[in-house]
């Protein structure tokens, strides 16, 4: 009778081990967490020039985050289900009204720069109009975390941010609240 359960037990162990590794293998297929490292191979760090970013807005225009060079920039990936992300969204919206229009010391004007990680393009635009979220530039390939842009950038949880002076150079990453107001407010002139 001893001998038939110690070899019960490692046939039992063999089955919850290979359960462990099937599962293992199903949350890595269906996360859709991006890589560790950028399309260019690099981590993304404070003092690089941003990589550019280049998608369909909601009425499907064009918009390069290359175009806003010349302005502080703060790209703001979100999207319509983080819940989170909507909660930034009145202070995001404040933020911009305050300081579009002030001369900084690398840059005139702020903009943002929103990068949606939505699916749904409803949604997405839905979002928008609700949180009043006013700035021109809102992009998305809505492939959700299978972005490119969030590849690029190693977004692997949002809202994820990054704070550009006038020449396109990282300055900051994941600032929000107060924190963002103080960065500005250190770029004035």
């Amino acid at each position: 009778m001893k001998t038939k359960k110690i070899a019960k037990k490692p046939t039992i162990l063999i089955l919850i081990a290979a359960i462990c590794f099937v599962g293992l293998g199903f949350v890595e297929d269906y996360s859709h967490s991006p890589s560790e490292e950028n399309s260019q191979g690099s981590p993304i760090t404070i003092g690089q020039t941003a990589p550019e970013l280049s998608f369909e807005d909601p009425e499907g225009n064009i918009r390069n985050l290359s175009d806003l060079k010349g302005k502080v920039v703060l790209i703001d990936f979100w999207a319509s289900w983080c819940r989170p992300c909507r909660a930034a969204n009145p202070h995001v919206v404040n933020t911009y009204n305050k300081y579009k229009d002030v001369k900084f010391k690398s840059g005139k004007g702020f903009e943002v720069f929103s990068v949606s990680l939505d699916q749904a393009k409803s949604s997405w635009v839905a979002a928008i109009k609700k949180d009043g979220l006013v700035w021109e530039n809102h992009v998305s390939d809505l492939k959700a975390w299978k972005s490119a842009g969030a590849a690029t950038y190693n977004v692997n949880s949002i809202p994820a941010t990054f704070l550009l002076d006038g020449d396109g150079v990282i300055i900051a990453k994941n600032l929000n609240g107060a924190r963002l107001d103080a960065a500005l407010e250190k770029m004035r002139k």
